[in-house]
């Protein structure tokens, strides 16, 4: 599959890895929906030009999905829906039984499971639904699904329960949805990002953001949003990449 004239929709694209797509794929030629709650998503798209357009969605909503994937469809014409870069997704951090000896807050966990893994799931089973009416391109392809991951799914740390777990269960949908959709011609990856400069990385104290960026074998910093973007590109353009994780992290492993 090539990027050029295509249609792909990316969700979490006001900010960090989604926009950072969005930009790489524009450039590379592509049409774009860029998907997220925050409104700044609106002007994105304005700089990005006429090839992008903004649409405010909350991704674990079947209704509100429904329609950013109906415009993307609509966008692309003919060829329809391309694919879907899912980078859309939350970070948290909560012990199982805090300094006070308190329980972790429930809802607290549920919430996370729902943003980051009933949310990837909506969006990967509505985005599946348009490209397996596409007619196959050149390359016999429909379409792919790239979601994200996190380095957390394998190597999560304390206080990371919710988060890790929510990113596992990505990982675990990859392979089986990747066998399923075989039979439309539709690949499903993720990628595994390792630390990386985004707004989430910003919530935390500087220092502690030095000491992950220490941690990374080499490069020894932390990633930068356009990495994410050219890996996601290379899947795009790379058919045999199917059904699998990539870990982008420069080496790290957490502890």
């Amino acid at each position: 599959m090539q990027v050029k004239d295509c249609t792909f929709l990316i969700t979490g694209a006001a900010s960090g890895l989604g926009a950072a797509t969005a930009e790489r794929l524009v450039a590379a030629g592509g049409k774009v929906v860029l998907c997220d709650m925050n409104n700044s998503v609106v002007d994105h798209a304005k700089r990005l030009g006429d090839r992008a357009k903004a649409c405010m969605a909350d991704i674990t909503s079947a209704d509100e999905m429904q329609q950013a994937i109906d415009e993307a469809v609509a966008m692309g014409g003919e060829s329809g829906l391309s694919g879907v870069i899912h980078c859309a997704g939350v970070v948290s951090v909560a012990k199982l039984v805090d300094r006070n000896g308190n329980p972790a807050d429930l809802e607290s966990y549920a919430k996370t499971i729902n943003i980051n893994l009933i949310g990837t799931f909506n969006v990967m089973r509505l985005a599946a639904a348009a490209m397996a009416k596409n007619a196959p391109n050149e390359s016999g392809e429909r379409g792919v699904i790239i979601n994200t991951a996190s380095i957390a799914a394998f190597d999560g740390q304390v206080g990371q329960c919710a988060y890790s777990a929510s990113k596992a269960g990505v990982v675990g949908m990859s392979l089986p949805a990747a066998r399923e959709l075989s039979r439309h011609a539709i690949r499903v990856m993720a990628i595994a990002p390792g630390v990386f400069e985004t707004p989430m990385m910003s919530e935390i104290p500087d220092e502690a953001a030095q000491a992950l960026a220490a941690a990374v074998p080499f490069p020894k910093r932390l990633g930068k949003p356009g990495e994410f973007a050219q890996l996601a590109e290379h899947i795009i353009t790379n058919p045999m990449l199917n059904g699998e994780v990539i870990r982008l992290d420069g080496g790290i492993r957490m502890q």
